[in-house]
Protein backbone atom coordinates (compact mmCIF):
# COMPACT_ATOMS: atom_id res chain seq x y z
CA UNK A 1 0.00 0.00 0.00
CA UNK A 2 1.29 3.61 -1.19
CA UNK A 3 1.47 5.91 1.72
CA UNK A 4 0.61 9.17 1.84
CA UNK A 5 2.56 12.34 0.66
CA UNK A 6 1.22 15.49 1.52
CA UNK A 7 2.04 18.04 -1.17
CA UNK A 8 1.88 21.36 -2.45
CA UNK A 9 -0.44 21.89 -4.91
CA UNK A 10 1.11 24.43 -7.09
CA UNK A 11 3.44 21.37 -7.62
CA UNK A 12 0.94 19.38 -9.46
CA UNK A 13 -0.05 22.27 -11.32
CA UNK A 14 -2.81 23.81 -9.58
CA UNK A 15 -2.85 27.56 -10.23
CA UNK A 16 -2.91 28.47 -6.81
CA UNK A 17 0.10 30.60 -6.08
CA UNK A 18 0.44 33.94 -5.04
CA UNK A 19 0.31 35.58 -8.60
CA UNK A 20 -2.39 33.19 -10.02
CA UNK A 21 0.00 30.89 -11.58
CA UNK A 22 1.27 27.12 -10.75
CA UNK A 23 4.86 25.47 -10.23
CA UNK A 24 4.35 22.39 -11.23
CA UNK A 25 6.86 19.65 -11.31
CA UNK A 26 7.87 17.65 -14.50
CA UNK A 27 5.35 15.05 -15.95
CA UNK A 28 7.82 12.07 -15.64
CA UNK A 29 8.65 13.20 -11.77
CA UNK A 30 4.70 13.31 -10.83
CA UNK A 31 4.62 10.39 -13.00
CA UNK A 32 6.85 8.43 -10.67
CA UNK A 33 5.75 10.28 -7.58
CA UNK A 34 1.80 8.83 -8.20
CA UNK A 35 3.66 5.46 -8.80
CA UNK A 36 5.39 5.83 -4.92
CA UNK A 37 2.67 7.91 -3.04
CA UNK A 38 -0.72 9.08 -2.19
CA UNK A 39 -0.81 12.51 -3.32
CA UNK A 40 -2.26 14.97 -0.49
CA UNK A 41 -2.73 17.79 -2.52
CA UNK A 42 -2.52 21.28 -0.20
CA UNK A 43 -2.28 25.35 -0.52
CA UNK A 44 -1.70 26.32 3.02
CA UNK A 45 -2.46 30.06 2.00
CA UNK A 46 -5.85 29.04 0.54
CA UNK A 47 -6.67 26.88 3.23
CA UNK A 48 -6.03 30.20 5.71
CA UNK A 49 -8.65 32.01 3.28
CA UNK A 50 -6.34 34.20 1.39
CA UNK A 51 -7.27 34.80 -2.16
CA UNK A 52 -5.36 33.74 -5.70
CA UNK A 53 -3.97 35.95 -7.10
CA UNK A 54 -2.99 37.60 -3.92
CA UNK A 55 -0.18 40.31 -2.95
CA UNK A 56 3.09 38.41 -2.73
CA UNK A 57 4.08 37.88 1.09
CA UNK A 58 7.80 37.45 3.46
CA UNK A 59 7.91 36.36 6.60
CA UNK A 60 9.67 39.31 9.20
CA UNK A 61 10.60 37.11 12.06
CA UNK A 62 7.70 35.41 13.52
CA UNK A 63 5.05 37.68 10.89
CA UNK A 64 3.93 37.20 7.55
CA UNK A 65 3.65 40.48 5.83
CA UNK A 66 2.17 41.12 2.01
CA UNK A 67 4.14 43.79 -0.02
CA UNK A 68 1.42 45.83 0.68
CA UNK A 69 2.00 46.08 4.57
CA UNK A 70 -1.28 43.73 5.00
CA UNK A 71 -0.52 41.55 8.06
CA UNK A 72 -1.65 38.11 6.89
CA UNK A 73 0.14 35.86 9.48
CA UNK A 74 -3.56 34.77 10.74
CA UNK A 75 -4.05 33.57 7.20
CA UNK A 76 -1.07 31.95 7.27
CA UNK A 77 -0.85 30.14 10.73
CA UNK A 78 -4.69 29.09 10.25
CA UNK A 79 -3.40 27.41 6.71
CA UNK A 80 -1.02 25.23 8.68
CA UNK A 81 -3.02 23.92 11.19
CA UNK A 82 -5.28 22.82 8.11
CA UNK A 83 -2.67 21.25 6.41
CA UNK A 84 -1.24 19.61 9.72
CA UNK A 85 -4.73 18.39 10.09
CA UNK A 86 -5.18 17.26 6.59
CA UNK A 87 -1.53 15.10 6.78
CA UNK A 88 -3.36 14.02 10.34
CA UNK A 89 -6.09 12.70 8.88
CA UNK A 90 -4.50 11.17 5.83
CA UNK A 91 -1.55 9.58 8.13
CA UNK A 92 0.88 11.75 5.88
CA UNK A 93 4.29 11.25 7.46
CA UNK A 94 6.26 13.10 4.62
CA UNK A 95 5.11 16.52 2.72
CA UNK A 96 7.02 17.76 -0.71
CA UNK A 97 6.36 21.68 -0.34
CA UNK A 98 7.06 24.80 -2.44
CA UNK A 99 10.73 26.33 -2.07
CA UNK A 100 11.28 29.71 -0.68
CA UNK A 101 7.42 30.03 0.15
CA UNK A 102 6.39 32.36 2.75
CA UNK A 103 4.09 28.87 4.30
CA UNK A 104 5.77 25.68 2.51
CA UNK A 105 9.40 27.26 2.18
CA UNK A 106 11.85 24.59 3.79
CA UNK A 107 15.69 25.60 4.91
CA UNK A 108 15.27 29.03 3.09
CA UNK A 109 13.08 31.50 2.51
CA UNK A 110 13.02 35.30 1.03
CA UNK A 111 14.53 37.48 3.86
CA UNK A 112 11.47 39.97 4.26
CA UNK A 113 12.78 42.71 2.38
CA UNK A 114 10.99 42.27 -1.26
CA UNK A 115 14.03 42.34 -2.71
CA UNK A 116 14.67 38.84 -3.79
CA UNK A 117 17.05 38.12 -1.08
CA UNK A 118 17.29 34.62 0.43
CA UNK A 119 17.52 33.91 4.23
CA UNK A 120 18.02 30.35 6.41
CA UNK A 121 14.43 29.80 7.83
CA UNK A 122 11.29 27.97 6.83
CA UNK A 123 8.12 29.15 5.97
CA UNK A 124 4.86 29.38 8.57
CA UNK A 125 3.43 25.35 7.27
CA UNK A 126 6.98 23.67 6.98
CA UNK A 127 8.11 24.99 10.38
CA UNK A 128 4.57 23.59 11.95
CA UNK A 129 5.08 20.20 10.11
CA UNK A 130 8.37 19.68 11.27
CA UNK A 131 7.94 20.39 14.63
CA UNK A 132 4.40 17.44 14.43
CA UNK A 133 7.34 14.87 13.48
CA UNK A 134 6.84 15.12 9.69
CA UNK A 135 9.66 15.17 7.32
CA UNK A 136 9.56 18.29 4.75
CA UNK A 137 11.59 18.08 1.93
CA UNK A 138 11.31 20.98 -1.32
CA UNK A 139 10.79 20.11 -4.98
CA UNK A 140 14.43 20.28 -5.55
CA UNK A 141 14.72 17.44 -3.32
CA UNK A 142 11.95 15.23 -4.86
CA UNK A 143 14.65 12.68 -6.20
CA UNK A 144 14.96 11.38 -1.94
CA UNK A 145 11.25 10.52 -1.96
CA UNK A 146 11.35 7.93 -5.47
Amino acid sequence: MKQPLLISECLLGAACRYDGNAKALEPELLSRLMARWTLVPVCPEQLGGLETPRPPAERQGDRVVANTGRDVTAQYRRGAAQALYLAKLFGAKTALLKERSPSCGRGTIYDGSFSGALTPGDGVTAELLAAEGISVFGESEVEKLL
